[in-house]
């Protein structure tokens, strides 16, 4: 696999703070439970989430992401917006290794979708659908949580 826009970056500026736009998708199942995914890097819990490469749209970095993640498949026109995470205070990750990205989501809800559950071994520890987070959560997951039950109960686009 080519090195990513963001490995690229890194080469050049090291660890410092860098400004990355990204995806995340919120994926629910017809049981009405949501795709949580452990990381690698952290060992918390999240969703399928991550940074744009050169030419993508949000969609296309939600679609990729959530596969590359997952395994599973979902095409771009069937991701529904529902809130942008962009507050610094709230964004901004400080990965193990010492590099800080402030990180500007737009977050996509998926209902439909192919494939199996493959997590990425580079990535993610485990994966699967539950009705509650399965354990401690990465910080912005619960706001993103949050800024769902504000879509589904208003019908309006949610941004932090």
């Amino acid at each position: 696999m080519a090195d990513s826009f963001l490995r690229q970056l890194r080469r050049q500026v090291g660890s410092r703070l860098l400004l990355m736009p990204g995806a995340q998708v919120l994926a629910i199942d017809g049981d009405h439970r949501i795709l949580f995914q452990r990381s690698r890097d952290t060992g918390l819990w999240g969703l399928p989430a991550g940074a744009a490469e050169p030419g993508d749209s949000f969609r296309t970095t939600a679609a990729r992401e959530f596969c590359e993640e997952t395994g599973l498949t979902v095409a771009p026109e069937d991701l529904v917006p529902f809130a942008s995470l962009s507050e610094a205070d709230l964004h901004t990750l400080t990965y193990p290794n010492g590099d800080v990205l402030q990180c500007f989501a737009l977050c996509f809800e998926a209902r439909r979708w192919t494939g199996e559950l493959s997590p990425d071994p580079d990535e993610v520890l485990e994966l699967g659908f539950f009705e509650d987070p399965p354990g401690d959560m990465h910080p912005p997951t619960r706001v993103v949580l949050d800024l769902h039950a504000a879509y589904r109960a208003t019908g309006a686009f949610q941004a932090r």
